[in-house]
């Protein structure tokens, strides 16, 4: 009898696993909270949100913050740095256990799903827009043009595009928005006879690298140092340094990968998708079809390329999110519609069509937001975080900058959000860094390296719903990111070890 070869499970499948025994852990992991603190801007006054349910109306001021035991400036809140509610230090109590059942399963999938409305459209409005300049023929005409004027020099557009995105991952934060380059630049390294592993890895693993070392990042470093009392400007330089080094590794390991599947394409780590793969982004790409690369086919291209410099611009300067992304593609779409002189169905059909592919991956980010909201709902976040600054505290300071680097390498699975992790735990742990003896820049590195470790490799991130995009299995991706996740913890303990050595 022939044994079934296994298949690893998919996306949908490893949330699910994952979602089941979450609600199990919500019956073993006591219940328990901290005492959560606001600023309310219409008043103003500073707001504690109890346990109990009660909510503390207090007086906007430094001493205020000050008694509550707050190491932060009163400006911080005042001026909209931080946002969301921040955990008080000291106020961790146990409450009645909320264990989850199971149809919290299923419930906690469709919520998530809800929850995630404002990322699930813009990427559907994305997938739209680029079915539209599809069934213009922009894609394929520009496609051919760059083959031709890129041989023998291919890797210089993967060099560039690391160093790009590396870039938008230290200065701003690039991560949900980096699915928006994955349509632009993947049929690109496809017909410069690069995979599908590659893309991700110019795309997600630099981007990510980039956010992995933030030296100005509002979204990770600067809301981390905020919420420990600190500049963001302390610890900078290390910070550069590991970002440099850092980029360097990105693009070393993928000249390697790329120079071994150039001399023998069977290398490709996913070469058994490479025909299906091929299928999905260059079904409109014929290499024996010359298209006239016409002035309104570069026009069409040049609005689609000019939708994401927009889209940095909006997020890092006017304060954009989702919807408001959603909303430019969905003009740059409009304006691209009547620009092609399409015929109207064929242009709808064809938005319809492009939006329709990308279901998949929307509904994984969904499924992804459930796994969070049971553990939100359970009540078991804020007693991991409680357990974990207990079980670092009073250690020497190298012992205790890489436990800090070991606790948020776990807590980035637990609150896989940047910000989110900030504000619940970066007032617990940095100021236990006062007692040990070092800065407490030096806990914010630790938050923001840990949680970028977990991050290549986490089911409740990013990681998922890049990988459905890409139809690349989490065993596949497991094998290509391996190294880089050892790279970055041997890179992040050694900076943290030199730093406490120049003390």
């Amino acid at each position: 009898m022939k044994l079934k070869k296994f298949a690893f499970p998919t996306a949908f499948t490893i949330l699910f696993a994952i979602t089941v025994i979450v609600v199990g852990l919500t019956w073993i992991i006591p219940a328990g909270e901290y005492q959560r603190l606001s600023y309310n801007s219409a008043e103003p006054s500073l707001v504690v949100a109890k346990i109990d349910g009660s909510h503390e109306v207090l007086p906007a001021t430094q001493a205020t913050l000050n008694d509550l035991n707050v190491s932060i400036e009163i400006n911080k809140f005042t001026d909209g740095t931080i946002k969301k509610p921040i955990a008080i230090p000291g106020t961790y109590e146990r409450v009645a256990q909320q264990p989850k059942g199971i149809m919290d399963i299923t419930e906690s999938m469709v919520k998530g799903t809800i929850e995630g409305a404002d990322v699930i459209v813009f990427i559907l409005v994305l997938g739209g827009l680029i079915g539209v300049v599809n069934k213009t023929g922009a894609f394929n005409a520009g496609l051919t043009a760059l083959a031709n004027r890129t041989k023998g020099k291919e890797f210089l557009v993967v060099f560039g595009v690391t160093i790009i995105l590396s870039i938008g991952g230290t200065s701003c934060g690039i991560e949900e928005e980096a699915v928006a380059f994955y349509p632009i630049l993947v049929p690109i390294f496809l017909i410069l006879g690069y995979d599908a592993i590659v893309c991700v890895g110019a795309i997600f693993l630099a981007s990510s690298m980039g956010a992995g070392f933030s030296t100005v990042n509002p979204f990770s470093v600067v809301i981390a140092s905020n919420a420990s009392g600190i500049s963001f400007i302390e610890g900078i330089g290390f910070r550069t340094i590991g970002l440099v080094i850092g980029t360097m590794g990105v693009l070393i390991y993928l000249y390697w990968y790329c120079k071994k599947i150039k001399k023998d394409p069977t290398f490709s780590y996913n070469y058994e998708n490479a025909e299906s793969f091929k299928q999905r982004f260059l079904s409109n790409y014929d290499p024996n079809e010359i298209l006239e690369f016409s002035w309104r086919r570069k026009v069409i291209l040049c609005l689609f390329v000019a939708a994401f410099p927009i889209m940095v611009w909006g997020v890092m300067d006017m304060g954009w999110w989702f919807p408001q992304m959603a909303a430019l593609f969905l003009a740059i779409a409009i304006i691209i519609i009547f620009l092609s002189g399409l015929k109207e169905k064929t242009a709808i059909d064809g938005f319809i069509h492009g939006a329709s592919e990308l279901v998949g991956v929307s509904l994984i980010i969904g499924l992804a937001r459930g796994v969070n909201l049971v553990m939100e709902q359970g009540k078991i976040a804020d007693t991991i975080l409680e357990f974990m600054s207990h079980m670092v505290a009073g250690m020497p300071p190298s012992l205790f900058l890489l436990a800090q680097l070991v606790v948020f390498i776990c807590l980035g699975f637990i609150v896989p959000s940047s910000s989110g992790l900030a504000v619940l735990a970066m007032p617990i742990m940095a100021p236990l860094a006062d007692a040990v003896g070092v800065p407490r820049y030096m806990v914010v590195s630790a938050y923001n390296w840990g949680q970028y470790i977990m991050l290549f490799l986490a089911p409740t991130g990013l990681v998922l719903a890049t990988l459905q995009m890409l139809d690349i299995s989490y065993n596949k991706w497991l094998k290509f990111i391996m190294p880089m996740v050892i790279f970055m913890f041997v890179l992040s303990a050694t900076l943290l070890l030199v730093q406490v050595a120049f003390l």
